[in-house]
């Protein structure tokens, strides 16, 4: 192909030759205007033109009347550069998510420390209390921890003795009649039996037995160990003495014994140890020697098996209340 026929731009497509175009000296511009770019004319590529703008301007031909042609390095720069340059902005968008999630967090966690405080200074009991209140509320817990303890012992030994067959159920019944009967001789509802004294007041030198010396008497014979007692006139009346039985001077030298009327010469029957009564009764400035003293006499006698038969109606109580 010859070069009058057609020649070749930068582009790399072929034109044909124009024989109007003047050959001008060498290195110099098309004295001609550029044709306009189809793409600029067209109205479906508004955008396309900006593009072309920013395009860089044709190098002008080399020596030797080339055609101009057109740079794609630079184009190919910045198609390079765009994803360089998105990439830091994504990297900032997920730094700024997780310095917001971190604020939410620690926002979340200065709030609870603050009611967890204010709770804390809030509470009336020990914020108002003193050091020793704090030390003596600090001690009671203690002790009452200890009670408490102490009480699940008791019970869990109870419940161990009591699962432990018929011989444990068999010695628990034994031991509540025991103690039942115990208490019923003490409250003067069950007769007694056992070793004791019986101790007679004859009166003398026409002065009766005054009441007072009958509670010395009782009084003496509790302390020495004394478990059941009884007192009984000379018409055969008999009272049963328990804790709360009260002595007053009737008439005509009679005795009133919780409400009834004895008469004398009275008779106190104890059960106990002999030895040690008979030795508190007799002891100097005692019970034998007050009524001595008065012109009467008092007569102790030991009995093997001295029989309190009299029984004293139960007491209902109207205020006192076991402690469970």
């Amino acid at each position: 192909m010859s070069s009058d026929e057609h020649t070749e731009t930068g582009t790399g497509w072929p034109q044909p030759a124009d024989p109007r175009r003047p050959s001008g000296p060498a290195g110099e511009p098309d004295p001609r205007p550029e044709a306009p770019d189809p793409d600029e004319l067209s109205p479906l590529a508004p955008e396309a033109a900006p593009e072309r703008e920013a395009a860089p301007a044709e190098e002008p031909a080399a020596q030797g009347g080339g055609e101009p042609t057109v740079d794609l390095s630079a184009a190919a720069a910045a198609e390079r550069e765009e994803p360089a340059a998105a990439a830091p902005a994504g990297a900032r968008r997920r730094v700024s998510s997780a310095a917001l999630m971190i604020s939410v967090l620690l926002a979340l966690l200065g709030f609870t420390l603050v009611e967890q405080l204010r709770t804390t200074s809030a509470d009336p009991t020990t914020s108002a209390a003193r050091q020793e209140d704090l030390v003596r509320i600090l001690y009671d817990l203690n002790a009452r921890e200890v009670r408490l303890r102490q009480d699940i012992a008791t019970l869990e030994e109870s419940q161990r003795q009591l699962r432990s067959g018929e011989q444990g159920r068999q010695a628990a019944l034994q031991e509540a009649t025991r103690r039942a009967d115990e208490l019923g001789i003490l409250a003067g509802t069950l007769p007694a039996t056992g070793p004791g004294l019986s101790v007679r007041f004859e009166a003398g030198g026409g002065k009766p037995t005054s009441a007072s010396r009958v509670l010395d008497a009782v009084q003496e014979l509790r302390g020495a160990g004394a478990e059941a007692m009884q007192i009984s006139g000379g018409d055969r009346a008999t009272v049963r003495i328990i804790a709360s039985t009260f002595f007053l001077d009737g008439e005509n030298g009679s005795l009133i014994v919780d409400g009834r009327r004895l008469t004398g010469p009275y008779t106190i029957t104890v059960i106990g140890d002999p030895a040690t009564m008979r030795t508190a009764l007799n002891i100097p400035g005692g019970v034998v020697a007050t009524v001595a003293g008065d012109g009467g006499t008092v007569i102790v006698e030991d009995r093997e098996a001295a029989e309190v038969s009299a029984l004293h109606a139960p007491i209902e109580l109207e205020h006192a209340r076991p402690v469970s």
